[in-house]
């Protein structure tokens, strides 16, 4: 099983980024998947997600509004559209996929069973 996520940069304030994570070796469609991220000396965080079942969608209050979360099965792609950037979004971006996944974890990095390399985001101000 291999995640990569791909299509970070560098952007200016208020700029737009769109991250991909492909997969091989599972099916996205049949698991949850999400993104975290980790700037540098702090700890890693949640930003968004896609359930499994149902394909709901859930956001870290920081990008709501800002981020969007979509699936595309036929690619077997998930992305991250990010729009409005702020230099506070700088950081290494993760996308993770999980086989079961309670709801109330959802946020948890520790639920993920999989995850991709990370790709760098930089927003400058």
């Amino acid at each position: 099983v291999q995640l990569q996520a791909f299509g970070g940069g560098l952007v200016l304030a208020g700029g737009s980024l769109r991250l991909s994570c492909t997969a091989s070796g599972l099916t996205f469609s049949t698991m949850s998947v999400g993104w975290f991220r980790q700037a540098p000396g702090k700890e890693r965080e949640f930003v968004a997600a896609v359930r499994r079942s149902g394909g709901s969608t859930y956001y870290a209050d920081s990008v709501k509004g800002r981020f969007t979360i979509s699936r595309d099965n036929a690619e077997n792609t998930v992305s991250l559209q990010m729009n409005s950037l702020k230099p506070e979004d700088t950081g290494v971006y993760y996308c993770a996929a999980a086989r079961g996944l309670i709801l109330s974890s959802i946020r948890s990095q520790y639920q993920y069973d999989y995850w991709g390399q990370g790709t760098q985001v930089t927003v400058s101000s």
